[in-house]
């Protein structure tokens, strides 16, 4: 009996996840992995941060917690904490009631809640991302049905810096309506964020010509330390009067991984139409996963209301942040401009693993390898082309 599945192929593997399953057999007692988005200690181990830790005895001990369902826009407590964070308290957008939160399935959940609010509900057709950018962007908005999606030149490869003038360029360029997807803070892939000087001008192409912004912000607090910091980008948006949305990530500055805690910040012009918005999208999330999972969102909303518990989270994320050292990019990720032929070089030769477009995490260093992986990388560079 021929199956109904006989003509399905298998699909292409994800790069970040094989790399990962191919170090962990990796017999090299030297090998160093520098793919995965997580935090590592110096010993190179996951972390979890003793603040979380402390909330989850504090949790399981808590008779009066239950299994029932959340609301379908998530735990109003972690959503009200989650856009406090992104545009810090008091900010005029919260006074107003113009920004609303709705928890989600990590900031991948959080994307693809705004992707489809904007597609199936505004029926906006034309989406930008980054050249390059982290690979869910696109994959995300194709599995979305978006008709056209576009990059525009952000990483110049000569200067190892901003292609501001390219970027400018391209959303100048952008139809109307456009929806321009930026990463609020630590870019993935590059590490290399716009200067304060040169959000103003890609705030006020954005503005000129019409086009919404969603920003990524996945690594608040992360990228260095200091959550204010970090946060620059949605609040120059707020302060400006835009009407955008925020994709917020947990994983990252809590730790939070496998727990897949994220939110979709919302911000309009006025409290009567984020309220409409956020109905339009609350009946998405009944569509896809109807409710979202509450251990993760107690844990951040316990620490975020408690004015002693987020002062210890703060410590915690600097601590994370001051680990890792670059001096011209930002973040967990740093571009090395190594081609995917010399990424091979250093896995077969050196038990280096490094993405093919030559990102690294830069937490997977540590004093006892950083040596090692520098030599190695300066023999791919001297020994093996382009």
């Amino acid at each position: 009996m021929t199956s109904v599945f006989s003509n399905v192929q298998t699909a292409p593997s994800i790069e970040v996840f094989a790399l990962t399953e191919q170090f962990k057999k990796d017999s090299n007692p030297n090998k160093v992995n520098l793919t995965v988005g997580a935090y590592r200690t110096e010993e190179c181990k996951p972390w979890v941060l003793p603040v979380v830790k402390t909330v989850e005895a504090q949790l399981a001990a808590d008779d009066t917690l239950d299994k029932e369902y959340l609301p379908v826009t998530g735990l109003p407590d972690f959503c009200a904490s989650a856009v406090a964070v992104c545009f810090g308290e008091g900010h005029p957008v919260l006074l107003s009631q113009r920004a609303d939160g709705i928890q989600a399935l990590g900031g991948t959940g959080a994307l693809r809640l705004g992707y489809d609010f904007l597609r199936c509900i505004l029926g906006r057709d034309t989406i930008y991302v980054s050249k390059p950018t982290w690979g869910n962007h696109k994959g995300i908005a194709q599995q979305c049905g978006y008709p056209n999606v576009r990059e525009y030149r952000y990483w110049l490869a000569s200067g190892r810096c901003l292609d501001e003038q390219g970027m400018l360029e391209d959303l100048t360029a952008a139809p109307e309506g456009s929806v321009i997807v930026l990463h609020g803070v630590a870019h993935n892939p590059t590490g290399c964020d716009p200067t304060p000087e040169q959000w103003e001008k890609i705030l006020a192409v954005i503005k000129q010509r019409n086009l919404f912004p969603l920003i990524d912000l996945a690594y608040q607090g992360f990228a260095s330390g200091d959550l204010d910091r970090d946060g620059r980008v949605p609040r120059l948006f707020a302060d400006h009067n835009m009407e955008f949305f925020v994709a917020q990530s947990f994983s990252k500055n809590f730790g939070l991984y496998n727990e897949r805690v994220g939110n979709l910040a919302i911000v309009t012009q006025s409290a009567e139409i984020t309220g409409r918005v956020k109905s339009q999208v609350r009946n998405i999330i009944r569509k896809t996963w109807s409710n979202p999972p509450s251990h993760g969102a107690r844990v951040v909303a316990t620490v975020l209301r408690n004015p002693a518990l987020a002062a210890e989270w703060r410590e915690n994320i600097k601590r994370m942040a001051e680990r890792i050292h670059i001096t011209d990019q930002i973040g967990m990720f740093s571009y090395t401009g190594l081609s995917a032929a010399q990424a091979e070089y250093l896995r077969t030769n050196y038990a280096i693993y490094i993405m093919s477009d030559g990102r690294i995490n830069m937490s997977g260093l540590t004093s006892k390898t950083v040596d090692r992986v520098a030599q190695a990388m300066h023999e791919a560079v001297t020994k093996c082309s382009a």
